[in-house]
């Protein structure tokens, strides 16, 4: 589905114009064309080919998807993956822009998420002294766009994470809190997965051989580098401590396990003694004193049950039961 067409000239917005009309537009001094599109069909696709002269590789990860964040750069072109990553009611969902780049245009391609960049295209009309930078500047400021909706993400995983902190010594929260936990380092891994491969791609947009396209705007790109540099050494801060969290859920687990044990142990100690009196008392020879004693009887209940209490007193001190 096509959301823009719409050429700029001198920063300035000249018109919205119609698909077919681009190439024609190409050919103007001082004009670039800025194209945003979501959930393209294949034949929507070919026609920005067609108009744009687009590398077909380019094309065709486009149409695929499911691309991992890069920058390629194709003869006087650029093609630039980067995932959009949504918060809904705490599932992290997927998407991608798909940036091709050239001298006098930018083509945006949204796969996957509901989220627009309107308010990009609104910021850049709004100042017409960077927008006349051209296409460099417009691939800034959508890479700065889709790095910024990194943060409030991020922020909601460190207060989730807050809270799970706080639940780690709470008695029977052990095993839900290990399953919670999980589920936020599957978050993480997810974030991880779209910054740390980006932050390598926009490192080479401003040190270096910088393409040209972009070389009007490598000041930018380096801000644009420091905030995923930020981001990833939040990612790697979460990581760190979900598996210190993790690692004491585990203890506290082996710790109410080992005092269940002690606990068994105890009382198995206790009626371990009961039963070795009454296995003695049991055996029922000939020649046994007891058995003939009028208070034989009385005498092994109460050793019995005083030997049982001195034990569950001892057990008692030593904190077993």
């Amino acid at each position: 589905m096509l959301i823009n067409c719409t050429a700029y000239q001198h920063g300035r917005k000249l018109a919205d114009i119609p698909v077919a009309a681009i190439s024609d537009y190409l050919q103007r001094a001082d004009t670039f064309i800025w194209v945003a599109l979501k959930d393209p069909t294949a034949e929507e696709l070919a026609q920005m080919k067609a108009e744009f002269g687009l590398h077909e590789l380019a094309v065709e990860d486009a149409h695929h998807g499911h691309q991992r964040p890069k920058v390629e750069e194709y003869e006087n072109e650029l093609f630039a993956v980067m995932h959009l990553i949504e918060d809904k009611d705490g599932v992290l969902e997927v998407g991608e822009v798909h940036v091709f780049v050239g001298a006098n245009y930018i083509l945006s391609v949204r796969n996957r998420s509901e989220r627009g960049f309107l308010d990009v295209r609104r910021r850049c009309e709004r100042e017409p002294k960077m927008l006349a930078k051209g296409a460099g500047y417009v691939f800034y400021a959508l890479m700065d766009a889709v790095v910024d909706r990194y943060f409030p993400v991020i922020e909601g995983l460190e207060s989730e994470l807050e809270a799970l902190e706080e639940r780690i010594f709470t008695k029977g929260a052990a095993h839900s809190s290990i399953r919670r936990l999980y589920r936020l380092k599957r978050k993480v891994t997810l974030l991880k997965h779209a910054v740390t491969p980006l932050m390598e791609a926009a490192g080479k947009l401003h040190s270096g051989r910088v393409p040209e396209v972009c070389a009007n705007s490598r000041h930018y790109f380096r801000d644009v580098y420091d905030h995923l540099t930020r981001l990833n050494a939040s990612l790697d801060s979460i990581r760190d401590t979900i598996v210190t969290a993790i690692q004491v859920n585990l203890s506290m687990v082996a710790i109410d396990q080992t005092e269940i044990a002690k606990r068994l142990a105890a009382w198995a100690g206790i009626f371990a003694v009961a039963t070795a009196f009454a296995g003695i008392w049991g055996m029922n020879f000939a020649h046994m004193p007891e058995l003939e004693w009028q208070y034989g009887y009385p005498f092994g209940i109460a050793t019995i049950a005083g030997t049982s209490a001195f034990l569950w007193w001892r057990f008692r001190k030593a904190k077993w039961l």
